[in-house]
């Protein structure tokens, strides 16, 4: 199962394209606010009723975390104590942890991105604390994967899902969608 976790401002193309093609895949994925209520506004206005909300040890067995972006949804989540623990929680166990947007922003302020390379919204680049900086849309360094922005979101979400699932069921999801 993996967890992704909601706040208010959140940016809604990265949350709700991520979620939506993780599950496609056939992936668990459980919805997390952060703000202590299921329903969350994006930063576009659209509301969201998550799975659940955050709860101490919820997320120890989970096989990764993802943040959205969005502003201030990624200052929102950065602010959460809980999910600070378990970034650094899951960082140490190398499992997956998943940032769009804004949001790697909060693996640089905990030292995830230590000579790692990461990327980022532009103008968030000096947040990235220790990374080395990449220009790309998505980038890959060992159990982190980063991201742009919303342009990005399918990319995104498919290099999470390549982790979990055979590259059969990923161009079945691909075709069905029409992006083949």
């Amino acid at each position: 199962m993996l967890h992704i976790f909601i706040a208010d401002g959140f940016e809604e193309i990265e949350a709700l394209t991520t979620i939506d093609i993780l599950r496609r895949c056939g992936i668990e994925v459980t919805t997390v606010s952060v703000t202590g209520t299921r329903l969350i506004r994006g930063a576009h206005g659209v509301p969201l009723m998550v799975d659940t909300v955050f709860r101490k040890g919820e997320t120890t067995k989970s096989q990764g975390l993802i943040l959205p972006g969005g502003m201030p949804g990624a200052k929102n989540l950065s602010l959460h104590e809980g999910l600070r623990k378990s970034l650094l929680f899951h960082n140490e166990r190398r499992t997956l942890i998943a940032a769009i947007c804004a949001a790697p922003m909060i693996l640089g302020k905990r030292d995830l991105l230590v000579g790692r390379r990461a990327t980022c919204y532009p103008g968030f680049e000096q947040e990235l604390r220790g990374a080395i900086y990449v220009d790309s849309p998505v980038c890959e360094d060992g159990n982190i994967i980063t991201a742009k922005g919303p342009a990005y979101a399918t990319d995104f979400a498919f290099a999470i899902a390549a982790r979990f699932v055979d590259s059969s069921t990923l161009a079945q999801v691909k075709t069905s969608m029409l992006l083949t």
